[in-house]
């Protein structure tokens, strides 16, 4: 999925007028003073983060100006968020709940923790971003500006007429400030000892050269803006434009940068885990809980990874020897089912293609059996799509990012194909239910496309909720008999689960009891059997992202146990349980908190 901060991560309605009120709230009550609080803060937001306002489809109108700028990545841009953010909160606690009705006085406390937390983090831990998701390095293979920009070029910024590309242009030529800006965050950070491990410095340092390979005119920035523009007819003049901003002005800013990380490299330490920074240990405790909305202390986390992941190897070791692979551990089986030629696409561009045309066929049929399980869906489309190759090698296998609002983009389910022979045919089922339907695609679009939660909450992201759907989405599928006659494909659904409760394991394992990059591997592969190049990927990003890969299997054990739950009571559907969805992503205890007092439907 595509993640920004915690405040940036919010999305609007696409008509940007009168809203329709909840059943019950009474126009001039305390409800709608409340949502017109709310709205005002998300507006603010969206004011203050361009980028955001493309990807909603939200840059028109009075916000038009905003297509012709990028985020704000100084020093000053940082300070006036949290600034905003610690208002925002002392509105909030300063309005109060009393007075408001229980789906108002969850909105409030939604965004009141939400804020506070964001709030606090940033107090605390001023290098990096704690404003929300923690990432302690400003510059790695997965943050920096150097990475995201182009993409959200190639990907977000719409050109359909004059205006919109002389905007794109404006846009590359602000991309060298912010490349700028960030490498000035970053030697700050440095200076108190917070940079990257060595190794993550050594693959920064392959995407920024990637960034620079070739001339200038065959530049993502340069040939997707070209191709935009032949779309629509346009002259091609401001091609010229473009590759001269690209030689100009950002193959400079991006070599600077490059001499900054090499310099920081010359004295990077091999460690992984954020015990090393300062005030490291509790850093990663606020990471894990910023991502997972639980209070566990990384040796509570350990001892569930553990545990859960003797019970799914046990479950996983029954069906491979049912298939007569009996012979070594169960990591060890899975390795040899990685390698056998039936279960392999070439890794050649007809290969990737041939991949991608089999993701989409499960999309569709997955989307066909949806009115089994749910009562709302999705009216925003899905489209799989290469991650691009200046960035796969040291992108996630798989992430989501959500439709436009206005309708003029679809969302997209991205999968990196840097080596096919990390996506194993019998794994690909789960992970296309993971990322697209019912995963993150149908929970995100139902919340995004709500008239009734506030603007503010419809893109809200709290990670343990929304990856842990996406990992109940997983079990959904195989309990509605997606593998029905595929044991393989059963045992890359399991094997999915495994993975999501060792990473449980080899996270707190680097972070909190400090375990190496190698150990952490070599753990990964022996008990998942997944391909060397995928889990090296895999613990590269655990190391920047402290925390986040613990979200997934701690918010799929919360969703099955309230699932549990609520079928025991009177009256219980499963449709009417996924009705739940309709209330937006929150923290898992509140998540809780609703589902046990039966409050699901808007």
């Amino acid at each position: 999925m595509h993640r920004r901060r915690f405040l940036a991560s919010a999305a609007a309605a696409s008509v940007l007028g009168a809203l329709p009120m909840r059943a019950g709230a009474a126009a001039g009550g305390r409800d709608a003073a409340l949502r017109t609080m709310l709205d005002r803060f998300f507006y603010a937001r969206l004011d203050e983060s361009p980028e955001q306002a493309t990807r909603l489809g939200l840059d028109t109108g009075s916000r038009i100006a905003l297509r012709a700028k990028l985020d704000d990545q100084s020093a000053t841009g940082r300070a006036r968020e949290l600034a905003r953010a610690k208002a925002e909160l002392g509105e909030l606690k300063a309005f109060g709940t009393q007075g408001l009705s229980r789906d108002a006085a969850l909105d409030h406390e939604i965004v009141t923790y939400q804020l506070s937390r964001a709030t606090a983090g940033a107090a605390r831990f001023t290098y990096g971003s704690s404003l929300g998701r923690y990432a302690p390095y400003v510059l790695s293979q997965l943050t920096g500006p150097y990475r995201d920009v182009p993409d959200f070029l190639e990907s977000q910024a719409r050109v359909r007429d004059a205006g919109e590309a002389d905007a794109y242009l404006a846009r590359l030529a602000a991309f060298p400030k912010a490349i700028d800006d960030s490498s000035e965050q970053q030697r700050s950070d440095a200076a108190r000892g917070v940079f990257a491990p060595d190794y993550i410095l050594d693959t920064t340092l392959k995407q920024l050269a990637s960034a620079m390979e070739g001339p200038a005119d065959r530049t993502v920035m340069v040939t997707s803006f070209a191709a935009k523009l032949k779309a629509v007819n346009l002259p091609a003049d401001r091609v010229a434009k473009a590759t001269a901003i690209v030689e100009r002005d950002v193959f400079p800013a991006l070599e600077r940068q490059r001499a900054l990380v090499a310099g920081l490299r010359t004295k990077a330490v091999h460690d992984a885990g954020c015990w090393r920074l300062p005030d490291g240990d509790a850093y990663y405790a606020a990471a894990a809980e910023a991502a997972t909305t639980v209070a566990m202390t990384g040796e509570e986390i350990h001892r569930l990874g553990l545990a859960q992941v003797a019970e799914i190897g046990a479950r996983i070791d029954t069906i491979l020897k049912a298939q007569g692979m009996t012979q070594g551990t169960v990591g060890d089986r899975l390795v040899a089912l990685n390698k056998r030629p039936d279960q392999l696409y070439p890794n050649t561009d007809p290969g990737r293609d041939a991949l991608l045309a089999q993701l989409n066929r499960q999309i569709a049929a997955m989307q066909a059996r949806l009115p089994e399980a749910f009562n709302m869906l999705p009216k925003a489309p899905v489209e799989v799509r290469r991650v691009p190759p200046t960035i796969q090698a040291g992108a996630p296998g798989g992430y989501y990012q959500n439709a436009s609002l206005d309708g003029s983009r679809p969302a997209i389910y991205y999968i990196n194909l840097r080596d096919t022979f990390d996506r194993p045919k019998f794994g690909l089922a789960t992970l296309t239910h993971h990322e697209a339907v019912p995963g993150h695609h149908l929970q995100v679009s139902v919340a995004l496309e709500s008239t009734q939660i506030p603007l503010i909450r419809r893109r809200g992201f709290f990670s343990g909720y929304s990856e842990g759907w996406a990992l109940y989405a997983e079990q959904l599928a195989d309990e509605m008999g997606m593998y029905d006659g595929d044991p393989l494909g059963q045992v890359g659904y399991l094997q999915s689960l495994l993975f999501r409760a060792t990473r449980l394991v080899v996270d707190s394992g680097m972070h909190a009891k400090r375990w190496s990059r190698e150990k952490a591997t070599d753990y990964l592969i022996a008990t998942t059997g997944i391909a060397r190049g995928r889990s090296q990927g895999e613990i590269d990003r655990y190391t920047v992202w402290p925390g986040q890969a613990c979200s997934y299997k701690i918010g799929h054990t919360m969703w099955t146990r309230l699932r549990a739950e609520a079928q025991k009571k009177p009256g219980y559907t499963l449709k009417g349980f996924h009705d739940i969805l309709a209330k937006g992503a929150m923290p898992l205890a509140i998540l809780e908190r609703v589902v046990q007092r039966g409050d699901i439907t808007t």
